[in-house]
């Protein structure tokens, strides 16, 4: 099972709560993608997901007036 550190990917977010919502949802999108192209991928969609945001492929937009 993959379990990242939030200290490994390098993103400006305010809160683990953030990326991990982001990696999620990262994650159906490209579970997603696969299905709607046929594809079958040979990894798991969260670890594709992490590895984009580790690579700065995808990006955390958090509003301005989160509560923390």
């Amino acid at each position: 099972m993959l379990k990242p550190s939030a200290n490994i990917i390098d993103c400006p977010h305010k809160s683990r709560y953030s990326l991990v919502v982001a990696v999620a949802k990262r994650a159906r999108q490209i579970a997603q993608e696969a299905e709607e192209n046929h594809v079958i991928l040979d990894e798991k969609p969260v670890e594709i997901a992490v590895r984009d945001f580790k690579e700065h492929k995808c990006v955390i937009k958090e509003p301005e007036d989160a509560v923390i």
